[in-house]
């Protein structure tokens, strides 16, 4: 079957990500899961477990697999929900950079593009500006930790260590 001309090279490309949704309410579980079944397209049943540095919250890892650029819809997505803490990735494709996505209620989301090797990857022009407009070392090193998310990683470091060793599930989207 030929593939519809009106897709670009970007949808047609296939990869690999994950979901980490380190915080959310108990009562966001259900909704959580109908976001990321709209989304992915296919019927998402997610493996809750609690929160070790927060008990009565909830988190969970999914892994899927889906066209490029699907990343930025599950953030889309999730973000409409209230007070949730997570992090999305993407890898690159041939057509596509990788990107990850992490978000805080506080500090909002943070959007990167992603090396092969999971490195935060900055752009020239925005290295210029950063060193064109920084008055001295310290408010270069604060523009330099926002280029690379510093900040999300601070607040989500603990959130994310609490969770190690979990089960992740991989799902993979058909058509």
């Amino acid at each position: 079957m030929a593939t519809p001309i009106h897709m670009t090279r970007a949808q047609r490309a296939q990869t690999r990500g994950v979901v980490y949704i380190h915080d959310a309410g108990k009562a966001f579980c259900k909704p959580i899961e109908w976001a990321l079944s709209e989304v992915l397209g296919i019927d998402t049943a997610v493996q809750w477990t609690p929160q070790p540095i927060a008990p009565t919250r909830m988190r969970a890892e999914l892994s899927w697999v889906a066209p490029a650029g699907t990343a930025a819809r599950v953030v889309h997505a999730l973000r409409q929900l209230p007070d949730l803490r997570f992090e999305v990735t993407e890898e690159p494709t041939v057509s596509s950079e990788g990107e990850r996505y992490s978000h805080t209620p506080g500090l909002g989301v943070f959007r990167a593009h992603m090396s092969a090797h999971g490195d935060v990857l900055v752009n020239e022009q925005r290295l210029r500006t950063v060193l064109e407009s920084a008055e001295d070392v310290e408010s270069m090193r604060s523009a330099l930790g926002l280029l690379l998310g510093t900040p999300w990683d601070n607040e989500l470091e603990s959130f994310r260590t609490a969770g190690e060793g979990t089960a992740v599930r991989w799902l993979h989207r058909v058509g």
